[in-house]
Parts: C-alpha cells; structure tokens; sequence
C-alpha cells in the first residue's frame, strides 16, 4: 500500500520566482495489489508524482508513505552515470541493492539480454541515446523483485518487437507485483490496470475503475462537437 498525504510540489524558476503548484494538496491511497494507470495531459504532473512515489523527489508539502517495496520509475532515461558503461552501471546498482557476487552476474546477463543493446553495453552511458537509455533503465528494474513497478511510457520504447517484449514482460508481473503506469497507449492501461489516477489542474482524482479514468480524460480532451458551443 502506498499512502499520499496533502501533498504538493513545483518547481521554481532559476531566479527564484515562485512557479504554479504542478501538483496541489493530492490524497491518495493506493491499495497493494491493485495496478493502477495514470492520465492526464501532457504538463499534468504524471511524470513528477511518478518520481515522488519512487522517493527520487521530494515534496514541498505533504508526504509520501511506502508500505511495499517500489521500484524507480522504468522509462526515465536519467540516473546513470554517463561515463561509465552500460554494464559498470548495472553492476553498480546490483551492488548497491545489495546483491552479492553470483547475484551480481545473474542481474548483468539478464539485463545484457533484456537492452538488447549488442556491443553498446559495454560503452558508456553518455554515448547512448534516451531510446538506449530507458531500455537499458527496463532491464535493470525488471532484474529486481519489487512490490509495485513504476513506468513512465516504457512500453512506448524501441521498435514493434521491443514493444511487445515491454509489454509481455509486464503481464508476466501481475499476480506478483502490481503495477503504476503512465501510458498513452489505452489499450495497455486497460489490458493490465485496473483503476484509474486522473490528474487535472493539480488535482488527483481516484477512480476504482480504469475505464472510468479514460472516459474522464477523453471529455477534458476531446474536441466538442462540431457547431457546438460552449454555455
């Protein structure tokens, strides 16, 4: 269960002038076993809660409570170190989640094999493009066993067969772990969630039903009727 409580964030200008709230008093229980799909438009804050649940951000107010264990969010092609290599990364991380040496290899081969990434694995990460990147962020998150897995667009990554791999290898996570993901592709969100976050003007929205949560974008989304107006 992962519980958020008042909860606000923004991000200030460099000249510290004080920006809009891109999220503004969010409460939220999200209940353990239930996968989850996170809507809005583009700018709403689906990335930035993503992050927040993972604990990479923190909140100017409010807080965020983990009672599982979460992974970071897949699909971010940031939190490598750029001059080291694809492989060094992976053992870097395996190590830090405390993985001792035969762990360490499995965790490697099976990322090696997940990325796809050929002779790149063994390049650094400053010379990968964000599509290597968020592959290579894939394999590593998908190598741990987490409570709930975050995803940020990751099925959207890579050419048809990657994609269909991305996806098969999140149907093989439910039963075991749950899911949060942000995705513009509905028929995932419905294939594999069952309920439904919202986010509209910095506001949250549940809906214990994830049809309800795309319905609900669709009527902040789509365009009226032609010769309507508004009243």
């Amino acid at each position: 269960m992962i519980e958020i409580s008042n909860l606000y964030k923004r991000y200030n200008s460099r000249d510290g002038r004080e920006a809009p709230w891109v999220l503004q008093d969010i409460n939220l229980t999200i209940p353990a076993n239930v996968s989850v799909g996170l809507l809005g438009r583009n700018g709403a804050g689906k990335s930035t809660l993503l992050r927040l649940i993972a604990g990479m951000d923190n909140p100017e107010k409010g807080t965020v409570q983990r009672y599982c264990r979460v992974s970071w969010p897949i699909g971010l092609a940031g939190g490598f170190q750029g001059s080291m290599t694809g492989r060094q990364n992976v053992k870097f991380v395996a190590r830090v989640h405390g993985a001792r040496h035969e762990e360490v290899q499995r965790i490697i081969r099976y990322v090696e094999e997940f990325s796809e990434l050929g002779a790149a694995f063994d390049r650094p990460i400053k010379t990968y493009s964000s599509g290597m990147r968020s592959r290579l962020n894939f394999g590593l998150s998908l190598a741990f066993d987490f409570d709930v897995y975050l995803s940020d667009e990751a099925t959207a990554v890579g050419d048809r067969a990657f994609k269909a791999k991305a996806s098969k290898a999140f149907k093989d996570k439910v039963g075991q772990a749950s899911l949060i993901i942000v995705s513009h592709a509905e028929g995932i969100l419905k294939e594999l969630c069952q309920a439904g976050i919202y986010l509209k003007n910095g506001q949250a929205i549940w809906y214990d039903d994830i049809n309800d949560a795309i319905a609900a974008y669709h009527e902040e989304t789509s365009p009226p009727p032609a010769g309507s107006r508004k009243l």
